[in-house]
């Protein structure tokens, strides 16, 4: 199956063109300033160069979050246009588990997934790495002080990973879900009406807003 690829976490967005496990293409773009509109042409470059038709894709994966919100919801609008224009399922996949996947060498063990969610805290979840590739989520996402991530890690007999961890710096790239087959597979297809990723938590825009006015922004 020829599945479209696209993951925006965080300030570095990707895409990609896989045929099952194989990587047939793959672009990577700035996600902020005035380059943070590149994400939609890298991914019609990269379709147009493979040759590929929109009408031969199986499927389209999202990277769900959480992890910047702008850059969450581009990704998300690309996503949700692609499959919408080609009848295609859009099957979300945890931006923590892409990090996870996104290492050189996936060694088995335990990993404490973790993007940083701003205002001092990140965001991290709990994986498995089987010694056969596996990728398992142990436990669900949750916030914790960005200067308690190792302590946490090590509470679970587990390493840190993610941008800027210092033992394992890894940023979540779509190439990586060629390794996550089993729980894309095993994930029902979103909603494509309703459907939006897991942003974590509100915009800085919107939380400025709310602070400053003292009520709830009301959104459509």
């Amino acid at each position: 199956m020829i599945t479209l690829v696209l993951e925006a976490a965080t300030y570095t967005g990707s895409v990609a063109l896989l045929d099952g496990a194989r990587v047939l293409g793959e672009r990577v773009v700035a996600m902020r300033g005035r380059e943070h509109e590149a994400l939609m042409p890298a991914t019609a470059a990269l379709i147009e160069e493979s040759g590929l038709s929109p009408a031969r894709l199986g499927r389209v994966v999202c990277g769900a979050g959480p992890g910047s919100f702008t850059s969450l919801r581009i990704a998300g609008g690309i996503a949700k246009g692609v499959a919408m224009a080609a009848s295609l399922p859009l099957v979300p996949v945890s931006s923590l588990a892409l990090v996870v996947a996104s290492q050189p060498t996936l060694a088995p063990g335990r990993y404490l997934a973790a993007i940083d969610a701003l205002r001092g805290e990140h965001y991290v979840e709990l994986y498995d790495v089987a010694g056969d590739g596996v990728i398992r989520p142990l436990a669900s996402t949750r916030l914790v002080p960005s200067t308690a991530v190792l302590a946490v890690a090590a509470e679970q007999g587990a390493r840190a990973i993610g941008p800027g961890q210092p033992d394992h710096s890894v940023e979540p790239h779509a190439r990586a879900a060629a390794r996550l087959t089993n729980l894309i597979d095993s994930t029902p297809p979103a909603d494509l009406a309703g459907w939006e990723p897991a942003y974590g938590r509100l915009a800085e825009a919107q939380v400025k807003w709310e602070a400053e006015h003292g009520r709830p922004l009301v959104t459509p």
